[in-house]
């Protein structure tokens, strides 16, 4: 038995301590929990602390932790094996369920991670238009891939590095940055390079640097000049895919994407994610076509066996609740939080408090919010039982194991601890 903390002996092991960099907690001053076991929608550390959790994995525990229906598929499905590295009828059940949801996706490819998806959706968009350049958004995080380490969210906004050293100067200058929201940016950057972009790519809600909702026209006008200049539009719905709606954002918001991104909801809270889109596209990867992609551990039985049983679970009735949820928690935060500096933004069952006067429409608002204050108010919302993003730059993801209970307390208490952060108490 060592003497060393869970921490100690963490820092040891791996860079940092730490296995994804926003667990670190650095960018909130403070030292990172260690989860014990969750249920529901809490938390209980390894010093026996209980929390609400309000990220849910970042957002795939849509039903809560450990869901009697999603536990007893996992369980059914490893007592048939846990990975074969060969075809599974599990496969093609959550295939069929994804597109039951998203009959857009005509062709679908499972994968293990959203940065394999968006990755590989790059690379088919570059093969099938047989041009170089995508057009990406400041702010918007869609995975590690070197292509999208050029001014993005989430951890690399975290820790002030949004384009990663390692990424080459040549990769680089084929991924080109426009402000969401800035539809004229766009554009502009389709006029300086004629025949040269493959694809946009964008999250429809951005939820990397906060939840930051579209304006009225800009995604539908990003499709448009899409289809006017021979290039994809790519829609990463690997944060709202299936949350925001049955279709995800694409449903709720009316679009008609050529490629689809999705992960988390889709794996039922285990590693996995997919793309699919317009059959054409599709069938230009390998076997078939000329794209190539692959991935030992892609349609994992256990992790299709958890998408399955979460898609099922999710009627009309739990988006009905969701919403319902989301509406109150807004309206409760919005009444604690009216005489600060300080806004609520919210699509569904996704939310974020910005230290900032708001409307926070895109990373230049980001980048005047109080990161500061920010940290001191995570750490008193920890100290109180809450356990929120812990960084600015996150959303919070509501699930239908939270109760108008924990939605009140929360909303409490972040006026409290708002006030303290800020001095003003």
């Amino acid at each position: 038995m060592s003497d060393l903390s869970w921490g100690e002996r963490a820092r040891d092991l791996f860079p940092g301590g730490v296995n994804s960099p926003v667990r670190a907690f650095r960018n909130v001053g403070a030292e990172p929990f260690f989860v014990n076991r969750a249920e529901g929608a809490r938390l209980w550390t390894e010093d026996g602390k209980e929390l609400v959790d309000w990220i849910g994995s970042w957002g795939p525990m849509v039903l809560g932790h450990l869901h009697p229906a999603v536990q007893a598929a996992v369980t059914e499905a490893l007592g048939e094996g846990a990975s074969f590295g060969a075809c599974s009828r599990r496969e093609v059940e959550l295939g069929e369920e994804i597109r039951s949801r998203m009959p857009w996706c005509e062709r679908l490819r499972l994968v293990s991670s959203g940065t394999e998806a968006t990755m590989s959706a790059a690379r088919l968009a570059r093969g099938f238009t047989g041009k170089t350049k995508i057009v990406k958004f400041r702010g918007c995080y869609h995975g590690h891939a070197d292509s999208f380490l050029i001014a993005a969210g989430s951890g690399a906004l975290t820790f002030g590095n949004p384009s990663s050293p390692g990424v080459t100067e040549g990769t680089a200058r084929d991924t080109l940055v426009a402000e969401y929201n800035d539809l004229p940016a766009v554009a502009e950057l389709f006029a300086a390079n004629p025949g040269e972009v493959a694809c946009v790519i964008v999250e429809p809600v951005a939820g990397n640097m906060g939840l930051v909702l579209p304006e009225p026209g800009f995604l539908e006008g990003l499709q448009e000049l899409c289809q006017a200049k021979g290039a994809l539009f790519i829609v990463d719905e690997v944060m709202t895919g299936f949350r925001l709606a049955r279709g995800g954002a694409v449903e709720r918001l009316g679009l008609q994407p050529d490629l689809v991104t999705m992960g988390k909801i889709a794996g039922g809270g285990l590693p996995l994610a997919a793309f699919g889109g317009r059959r054409e596209v599709m069938e230009m990867l390998s076997p078939l076509g000329a794209v190539y992609q692959a991935g030992t551990l892609s349609g994992n039985p256990l992790a299709c066996a958890a998408g399955v049983a979460t898609l099922r679970l999710l009627d009309d009735a739990l988006y009905a609740r969701l919403e319902a949820l989301g509406e109150r928690l807004e309206a409760g935060l919005k009444v604690s939080l009216a005489d600060l500096p300080m806004c609520v933004q919210r699509m569904g069952s996704m939310i974020t408090i910005f230290f900032h006067p708001g409307p926070v429409r895109s990373m230049r608002e980001v980048d005047g919010c109080d990161k500061v204050a920010y940290g001191k108010f995570f750490r008193g919302m920890l100290q109180a039982g809450h356990f929120l993003p812990p960084a600015q730059f996150e959303a919070f993801f509501l699930s239908v194991a939270h109760t108008e209970s924990d939605i009140d307390s929360l909303a409490r208490e972040a006026g409290i601890q708002a006030r303290l952060a800020l001095g003003l108490a």
